[in-house]
């Protein structure tokens, strides 16, 4: 299997809300890096703790967070991927930005994704409380 098999799984899995599928695909050790500085910002480390992570998008948009991927390319164990990424939360401006995720895959799993936002300094004061 090539990283970018992984990473389609991954996608597949997330689009249909298949935790199980996801939590397969994330290594025991898996780290999500979350840029910025804002609640949501921060290393996550192991399946747990990234789907929870994952979670907390859904519940702090209301269940309005969406990402849809709109190119990935393979680099050998490496996989980026262009996303477009939108969200609401009442009294605040919508999320609706472009970014790239790059997810470094081992023995077909998942072992770390970095995250890049367009523009982190919006994407920071959304994700913040008021």
């Amino acid at each position: 299997m090539t990283a970018m098999d992984t990473v389609q799984r991954y996608g597949a899995a997330m689009a249909t809300g298949d935790l199980d599928g996801v939590r397969a695909v994330l290594a025991p050790d898996a780290v999500w890096h979350q840029p910025g500085s804002n609640v949501l910002s921060g290393d996550h480390v192991g399946p747990d703790a990234i789907l929870a992570h994952l979670g907390r998008f859904m519940e702090l948009s209301g269940g309005t967070f969406a990402l849809a991927t709109d190119e990935a390319l393979p680099a050998g164990d490496l996989v980026v991927t262009t996303v477009t990424f939108r969200a609401e939360r009442p009294g605040r401006d919508p999320l609706d930005q472009r970014g790239a995720d790059v997810y470094r895959v081992v023995d077909d799993r998942i072992q770390e994704v970095w995250l890049i936002s367009e523009d982190q300094a919006a994407e920071d004061r959304f994700w913040n409380p008021a």
